[in-house]
């Protein structure tokens, strides 16, 4: 079998028409180079080359053989290149889950903008999926890497979690509630008697579960709402008069018309999110990851 070294060699060769200049660019002696010709044209069962006094040149098989593997030694270079570019987080597709409450604004967005800008090798597959149903898919292979809300309630031992920098809740409004016109963060014991139009869960884990607990925390149950979702949709609702829902710092730029944002008033009114990766991260999961927590 020829390997790739011996490819490399015969080409040079034939490129040359010298022994002694092939040598010279390969950087090996040519007393070196002569043996490995002659190893490769007796592992072939055939001559190459035809020696000459001004050097060598191909036989008729020789230029048969070297136009057939001249583009096999070009597609391994590529293929080298590729991979050592794949390892190195360069290029591949990024499968990137993340929860309706870390949306695709702010710093996620950011994170995105600046990856794609620094990897245009790079592809990202986005998906919004529930925090506790991350880890099941990254585990599972079927993602590299997710953007989940904390609490995450069933996480698996293996799954690796990077906590990103807490972020301050607001409460978003219609905007005809009286609560709305006035000024300074809003007290959580305010929204005692509103009705919640995100979805009210202890089993749940993420933003609803996190809502839930500052109510229970400040003695009241939150009510909910006629209508209600788990999803952006939840600023819709709020702008249609439903009711109110406590939201993160970065949904606050998807506010729609109609309603209105208070800061949530006290020290535990924060909502964390964190990254999620699996035991052996991808090199372009690592690459995301680092971008994501610098600009967050």
């Amino acid at each position: 079998m020829v390997s790739l070294r011996q490819i490399r060699y015969l080409l040079a060769i034939a490129d040359t028409g010298s022994l002694t200049a092939a040598a010279a660019r390969l950087y090996v002696a040519q007393p070196a180079l002569s043996r490995q010709l002659a190893q490769t044209e007796e592992a072939l069962g055939f001559s190459l080359f035809r020696r000459e006094a001004r050097g060598v040149c191909l036989t008729p098989a020789g230029a048969l053989f070297l136009e057939r593997v001249r583009g096999l030694a070009g597609m391994l270079d590529d293929a080298v290149d590729d991979a050592r570019r794949l390892e190195r987080g360069e290029v591949g597709v990024l499968r990137l889950l993340h929860s309706s409450s870390v949306p695709v604004a702010g710093p996620l967005l950011a994170a995105l903008q600046a990856f794609t800008a620094a990897l245009p090798g790079a592809r990202v597959d986005l998906d919004r999926v529930s925090s506790e149903l991350q880890g099941v898919e990254i585990l599972a292979g079927r993602a590299d890497i997710g953007v989940a809300r904390l609490p995450v309630l069933r996480r698996s031992p293996e799954l690796v979690q990077r906590p990103l920098p807490a972020e301050r809740l607001w409460v978003a409004l219609p905007a005809h509630h009286p609560l709305a016109a006035e000024a300074g963060p809003l007290p959580l014991e305010a929204l005692r008697d509103e009705r919640f139009v995100s979805a009210v869960h202890r089993e749940r884990g993420g933003l609803a579960r996190r809502v839930t607990d500052l109510c229970l925390e400040a003695g009241f149950v939150p009510g909910s709402a006629a209508v209600q979702s788990r999803k952006t949709s939840m600023l819709a609702l709020v702008a249609a008069g439903f009711g109110v829902a406590v939201i993160p710092a970065c949904m606050r730029d998807m506010l729609p018309a109609g309603a209105a944002l208070r800061q949530l008033a006290g020290p535990a009114a924060l909502a964390e999110a964190a990254i999620l990766l699996p035991p052996e991260a991808s090199p372009l999961a690592l690459r995301f990851a680092g971008m994501l927590e610098a600009g967050w």
